[in-house]
């Protein structure tokens, strides 16, 4: 899959993709499901707070308003930053998994250490038609995820990571 431009940052240093080799990116559905929960969640809630605050004078009921659309903004644009910063991506060896806008997360799961590969989806998110895939191993400080795949791409993911980690695992 090539990248579209300006998707990932340059990343230098211990977050830079391995040479020869690109981070894949996350389906842009993952985006759009957090931002429908965002408003599913605070149009409502903001609209009851502002009517009643409105009952006490426009003042109360506009600044509640202008607080509430700079928040759905500012949740609005993490929630885009953070879809962006999703990626995955197989080597020979094992699989690298990199997430987290503010606080950077690189996860490096051997093939050889895979126990488990998990094909999981709520129904929000197969309403937006996406599932996450969760890596299992051996030790559970290095177990990974890999949210906002398109069904499709999942199945093809977890089959070729079971066989890998059969591969691997055959030789120890």
């Amino acid at each position: 899959m090539v990248l579209p431009p300006g998707r990932f940052r340059t990343v230098e240093g211990p977050f830079a993709p391995p040479i020869d080799h690109q981070w894949v990116p996350v389906s842009r559905r993952l985006a759009h499901m957090r931002r429908t929960v965002l408003l599913t969640l605070v149009v409502p809630v903001v609209g009851v707070v502002a009517g009643l605050l409105f009952t006490l004078g426009w003042l109360p009921g506009a600044t509640a308003l202008a607080v509430a659309v700079l928040a759905v903004g500012w949740g609005w644009g993490v929630i885009g930053r953070n879809w962006r910063s999703w990626g995955y991506t197989e080597r020979a060896d094992d699989l690298l998994v990199v997430h987290g806008a503010m606080f950077k997360k690189l996860v490096v799961v051997p093939y050889g250490r895979m126990q488990l590969v998990d094909v999981e989806a709520g129904p929000i998110e197969r309403l937006f038609g996406l599932v996450t895939v969760k890596l299992h191993t051996a030790a559970a400080t290095t177990d990974a995820r890999i949210c906002g795949l398109a069904p499709d791409e999942a199945k093809v993911l977890r089959d070729r990571l079971t066989a890998l980690g059969e591969a691997h695992a055959a030789g120890l």
